[in-house]
């Protein structure tokens, strides 16, 4: 993991796409989607279903590993409509009975209010913490005493090789009030995103952050 101070206080670059908020013991991630390939299969779109299988695996050893007391998901928890992804989720949340499982929510988090509730998640319009505002879209007039933290984009970086290869990659964006989270979830796109010169870029390949800020 790489460590980064935001705002005042350390987190951690997970590679899995999440960011750990050491002060507080919090795991960060967003844009999970699940649900998002039993809703393509049911359209008759021929996406594998390990994917489901592999979002839930990696989020499980991200909160082995990590171990945080809250998880706090910034927004598209849920892709769309109940489907039976929904209580597998839910057997994740009641097997870590420890963390508080918590929901900003976003476009896609269409389900019931009783679906949250009876899955013991938490669910917020917004959610502020210390020097931070955490939300599903980026905040259209950024408020310069909180830092926001959204997702929503999928941001992803355009990197060009000396021999003119070039590819975008998932990436931790960090501006001067605004941290944009990349898509957690798989099948999910990406967003190329302009950086300008004193922003911070991190893109994710295969297990590594690297910090591509000066390429």
């Amino acid at each position: 993991m790489t460590e980064l101070t935001i705002a005042g206080d350390e987190f951690y670059l997970c590679p899995q796409k999440a960011l750990y908020w050491k002060k507080n013991k919090t795991l960060l991630l967003a844009d999970l989607h699940l649900g998002k390939v039993n809703h393509f299969r049911k359209a008759g779109i021929p996406v594998p279903s390990k994917a489901n299988d592999r979002n839930i695996e990696v989020l499980i050893e991200l909160l082995q590993s990590t171990k945080p007391e809250r998880l706090i998901c910034l927004g598209d928890l849920f892709h769309s409509h109940y489907n039976t992804e929904w209580e597998v989720f839910g057997e994740v949340v009641n097997h870590f009975r420890n963390i508080s499982f918590e929901l900003v929510l976003g476009n896609h988090d269409i389900m019931s209010e009783r679906q949250y509730t009876r899955k013991n998640i938490a669910i917020h319009n917004e959610l502020l913490i210390d020097n931070f505002i955490f939300t599903h879209h980026p905040l259209e007039e950024q408020n310069a005493s909180k830092y926001n933290m959204a997702g929503h984009i999928h941001p992803g970086v355009y990197l060009r090789g000396k021999a003119r290869q070039a590819i975008t990659l998932p990436c931790f964006y960090f501006g001067k009030n605004l941290a944009l989270l990349p898509a957690f979830g798989m099948f999910t796109g990406l967003a190329r995103i302009q950086p300008k010169k004193e922003d911070r870029v991190f893109a994710i390949i295969e297990d590594k952050v690297i910090d591509v800020s000066i390429l």
